[in-house]
């Protein structure tokens, strides 16, 4: 109870009621009521605190969630946007970037979106499907076609040999050329299905991956290779180790080699030199020689199957082809600088 009121209280009342003991208890039941007052409003005011504290705390939970969605629907607008460019979608009037959004249209303009994706998903699909299929197939006729040809060319050359073996006493030199020649382009023609056969199936096969020296590898392929004493092969010892399929890897740095060989056995002093350069997500090679050269108006198509520019009968046209489709299956890139009698340079990446 108040102070004040206490003193009031006991100064007008009259002394007998001041002694009652019912009017005691009374005002004992009235003192209590105060603290109980008192302590409830403490304990409002204690609430009181801590709401403001945390409705502030809330506001503030509150502004970064709605900055947090501002920016999704920036991103949403953004990809609405990018997503319209591509589908030539003709809803252009969403009014994506006013100050009003509206978000039913846009959820709306989602769903119609995600339902074109699907769709061109699911064609996609179909088509890839069809594709493997159609590959699965000419794969299959290619091997057939090989097989079927290369028995008899094997045996007409056979043939040829045997002819000239026993009657050459008996043939002319004009004749004895004839057959030299047909044995020629006999293994010409022999070259070509191999090299249809293995660009067909390059990458269906594939042998387990491995982790191959290439300084070792390029060992191997010096005492392989046949090299003209005129002309040098020069590399560093720097090459890394790579995890990959060796025999494709060997196959590519065999085509660009015998390429450079070629192109440089007609110099006095014929130079192949091969170098090596560590990128951050590639392993970059360049095989470079001081040969003949490609001419410019070539070198767009030197890539493509039966392109060469030589009439050598090993020659079957598709080597630079097979090296591309195995740079490619490793997603890197193969490319081709050349000056005309000044030398060409073949440089190829393979994704680390």
């Amino acid at each position: 109870m108040h102070s004040l009121l206490q003193r009031q209280l006991r100064k007008k009342l009259p002394e007998h009621l001041a002694k009652d003991a019912q009017l005691q208890d009374f005002l004992a039941a009235v003192e209590r009521s105060y603290e109980n007052y008192d302590e409830k409003l403490s304990m409002i005011q204690r609430a009181t605190t801590i709401s403001s504290e945390e409705l502030f705390e809330a506001n503030r939970e509150l502004t970064k969630e709605a900055a947090r969605q501002q920016k999704i629907l920036e991103s949403l607008e953004d990809a609405i946007a990018s997503l319209n460019v591509h589908f030539g979608d003709e809803e252009q009037s969403l009014g994506l970037r006013k100050t009003e959004f509206d978000a039913e249209k846009l959820a709306k303009h989602i769903s119609h979106l995600a339902i074109e994706i699907a769709q061109i998903t699911e064609e996609k699909t179909l088509l890839l499907n069809d594709v493997e299929a159609q590959n699965e197939s000419l794969n299959n006729y290619v091997q057939m076609v090989s097989h079927d040809l290369k028995s008899p060319i094997r045996n007409v050359s056979a043939l040829l040999s045997w002819v000239l073996d026993t009657d050459k006493e008996n043939l002319s030199q004009e004749s004895i050329g004839n057959i030299e020649l047909a044995s020629k382009n006999l293994i010409k023609m022999d070259n070509l299905i191999n090299g249809i056969l293995t660009h067909a199936t390059i990458g269906k096969n594939m042998e387990s991956k491995s982790n191959v020296d290439v300084n070792a590898l390029l060992r191997e392929l010096e005492s392989n290779i046949s090299i003209p004493e005129n002309v040098s092969l020069r590399y560093k010892r720097n090459f890394p180790t790579i995890y990959i399929e060796k025999n494709l890897l060997e196959k590519v740095f065999t085509y660009l080699i015998e390429n450079a060989i070629a192109a440089t056995e007609h110099r006095d002093r014929g130079l192949v030199q091969i170098d090596f350069l560590d990128n951050d997500a590639y392993y970059e090679f360049a095989i470079a020689d001081n040969g003949i050269g490609i001419p410019e108006k070539h070198q767009s198509s030197i890539f493509e199957m039966f392109k060469k520019l030589d009439n050598d009968d090993n020659s079957a046209g598709v080597g630079l082809a097979l090296a591309q489709k195995i740079v490619r299956l490793y997603e890197g890139e193969i490319a081709v600088e050349s000056k005309e009698d000044k030398g060409t340079t073949f440089s190829f990446t393979l994704k680390k």
